[in-house]
């Protein structure tokens, strides 16, 4: 039944079919294939898996997200980190990972932020003259911070899948998130300096910055707020996500006072369809899941790390290469709900705390949004730049570094690292 799976899943993802409906048709064929596993039951598999409370927080960040970054707060958090580091060697390219890793605390959705931030900032460093392809790469990179700070939608999918805390993974996220966001900043600082790339050169004023910074102070306290409710267990990640939300909708409608009729309903629309593509993903995901369960394909790869594998390091080193190549073909919902239900085994086989391989899948998955062939990030910021995906992946040499350098930290010395 596994190779049956396996087969079917593979054709449709080369004949460039959807991920959730190449999914279903793989489920679909296992079953058909057998007498062993009633359709109802599979059908009753799919329905349980999104019956979930925490699973409500997924719309509600989204459309926090929507609602922040799409008025002018947004425009307002770019110009206070313009004017505060955009004067640096590579300062351009810093602004657009700061403000990814403030986004990722809202939001918690890497293709939001490329698409809300690249369409705010690639315009700007252009007209500052900086290369179009180091701005599609420096925001297509920066865009995956927002699954490592929290609130963060895969971490959820995780927890759903693994039975672990959301609130461990999401301040477990922080630290590697913050070395990400400061990795890629260096990177842009010395990508800059070494290839000389124009900066905005004029003196900071503090007089009309502190003015800017304050009215951009909605966007930064929020991320705040959002990490002292779950580190204090003030409130559960799902009521956190609420709350948000609240929160952004007042801030919009009475200081800044651009949230009108018609983009209330263009974010909850756009909110309600990303949600709908994720939770199409997990029924899919969670029919292939309870299949591969039901033939003892994950009984399967624990035997064979035992009997071929002499070491957890070794282990380590499998689980990660299997997740970048798995991220570089498979959507991140669909492949961290695939991947969980295999991995939770072999990591419990190795004694590795589920929270460690919760963050250590979600660094390897962020990876493949900016990886060719299938790299989501990749190719929004490459088209609102309007280059090539080549020549946006060539520029992204120091942002592998750094992000292969944090997962290294996650995958062997998590102690140093999780919070």
């Amino acid at each position: 039944m596994t190779g049956l799976i396996l087969m079917v899943f593979g054709i449709g993802a080369v004949a460039a079919m959807p991920i959730a409906h190449a999914l279903l048709m793989a489920a679909m064929a296992a079953t058909a294939s057998s007498d062993r596993v009633p359709l109802d039951l599979l059908v009753q598999q799919m329905v349980a898996q999104v019956q979930s409370f925490p699973l409500i927080a997924i719309p509600f960040f989204m459309l926090t997200g929507s609602l922040m970054m799409g008025g002018k707060l947004g425009e307002s958090l770019i110009g206070v980190l313009s004017s505060l580091i955009g004067r640096f060697h590579g300062g351009p390219g810093q602004v657009g990972v700061l403000s990814s890793t403030i986004f990722g605390g809202v939001s918690g959705s890497a293709v939001a932020d490329a698409s809300a931030i690249g369409s705010l900032l690639i315009p700007w460093q252009k007209r500052l003259g900086y290369p179009p392809a180091f701005s599609a790469a420096t925001l297509a990179a920066a865009a995956t911070i927002d699954i490592l700070i929290p609130p963060s939608i895969p971490m959820i999918l995780f927890a759903l899948s693994s039975n672990t805390s959301v609130a461990a993974l999401f301040v477990a996220g922080i630290l590697p998130g913050l070395l990400m966001c400061g990795g890629f900043m260096a990177a842009c600082w010395w990508v800059g300096k070494r290839r000389n790339f124009p900066r905005d050169t004029r003196k900071l004023e503090w007089g009309p910055f502190s003015r800017q910074l304050l009215y951009a102070s909605p966007a930064l306290v929020l991320p705040v707020l959002i990490i002292v409710f779950l580190r204090f267990g003030i409130a559960t990640p799902t009521e956190v996500s609420v709350l948000s939300t609240l929160y952004a909708g007042v801030v919009s409608a009475v200081i800044y006072r651009d949230l009108g009729l018609k983009r209330l309903h263009h974010a909850v629309v756009e909110a309600g369809l990303a949600t709908g593509v994720v939770l199409l993903v997990i029924m899919a995901s969670a029919a292939i899941g309870w299949l591969l369960t039901f033939d003892h394909m994950p009984d399967g790869v624990v035997a064979f790390a035992k009997d071929f594998l002499d070491s957890p390091w070794a282990i380590i080193l499998m689980m990660n290469l299997l997740m970048l190549v798995c991220g570089m073909f498979i959507d991140l919902p669909a492949a961290v709900l695939l991947l969980t239900p295999v991995f939770v085994p072999l990591a419990n086989a190795i004694g590795m705390d589920l929270v460690q391989l919760g963050i250590m899948m979600t660094v390897n998955l962020a990876i493949g949004l900016y990886t060719p062939p299938v790299g989501t990030t990749l190719f929004i910021t490459s088209a609102v730049a309007k280059v090539k995906v080549g020549e946006t992946v060539r520029e992204l040499g120091p942002f592998y570094l750094v992000a292969f350098g944090v997962l290294a930290l996650v995958s062997y010395a998590p102690s140093l690292i999780l919070g």
